[in-house]
């Protein structure tokens, strides 16, 4: 196993009665423990809510949110990774290795809450609520969740924009203003194009926000608003399966809450383009 339960299993007999019980408690349910609250935990493991933080600390983590984003990483990276080059060193049955991957995917999308703030979460939803231009940006694996917002947020009304040509938005973001925003894309957080026009946009006025994971990155640092992803695979992989997941799990988030926001206003649009699709398909 990895640091996290290896570390609470060295520690286990120095930890007091409480600690113990939380200790143990986690070594028997690790996969339950990213969507737990301190509450939860405490009454599972039949201990008071002050014993957790102390449990964490006991380890040597300040606080458990910090446990859990690293247990969520040690649980994706150790016990469900099927995205490094380690994967040529199993034989797969195909219906196996499929059964694996939804596995994979379900696992990230359950621990998003654990690294996403919900504060934030709600700020970029007022951001985009009454935002007017939208721009969507991602590089590789994020592209795909940067084109998917572009095409949603076109859908509800927004003047959107995407472009895998990094030269083209180069000369569409000096045109934001501070009533728009950009939607900056990237699992490391380092993609150095993303962090360009990350600035120039920040330069012109414009809102970020950033979906990447919780590793105090460069974009992180730029950002105006951080939606928070976990990491659930490596940074050299062979493609992006969970952590696309993740970004296009907070895309659709962002999506129907703001549909929610303004989809009485929108109803007669929706049924129109739904006639002319019945109507091309004759």
């Amino acid at each position: 196993m990895g640091l996290i339960i290896e570390r609470i299993k060295q520690n286990l007999d120095r930890l007091s009665e409480a600690e113990k019980k939380i200790g143990e408690y986690i070594l028997e349910n690790s996969e339950l423990v990213p969507n737990m609250t301190t509450k939860d935990l405490s009454r599972n493991s039949g201990v008071s809510e002050s014993s957790v933080i102390r449990f964490c600390k006991s380890i040597g983590i300040g606080s458990f949110k910090s446990f859990k984003l690293e247990l969520v990483k040690e649980l994706t990276l150790n016990k469900i990774n099927i995205t490094d080059f380690s994967v040529l060193q199993n034989i797969h049955d195909p219906y196996d290795l499929f059964q694996k991957i939804i596995y994979v995917n379900k696992t990230a999308i359950e621990t998003i809450p654990s690294s996403l703030d919900r504060r934030e979460f709600e700020r970029a939803l007022s951001v985009l609520e009454s935002g007017e231009k939208i721009v969507f940006y991602g590089v590789g694996g994020s592209a795909t969740a940067a084109l998917d917002g572009f095409y949603k947020f076109s859908k509800l009304g927004y003047h959107c924009t995407f472009s895998h040509d990094f030269h083209y938005l180069l000369s569409f973001i000096p045109f934001l203003t501070e009533r728009d925003v950009f939607v900056a894309i990237s699992m490391s957080g380092k993609t150095k194009e993303v962090l360009e026009l990350t600035r120039l946009a920040k330069k012109k006025g414009a809102t970020v926000i950033a979906i990447t994971n919780l590793d105090k990155s460069p974009l992180y640092k730029e950002c105006d608003i951080c939606l928070c992803t976990p990491i659930v695979e490596e940074d050299f992989r062979i493609g992006s399966i969970p952590s696309r997941m993740t970004q296009l799990t907070l895309i659709d988030s962002l999506y129907l809450n703001i549909f929610l926001k303004k989809g009485e206003n929108l109803v007669s649009q929706f049924h129109e383009v739904r006639e002319e699709v019945i109507r091309l398909r004759r």
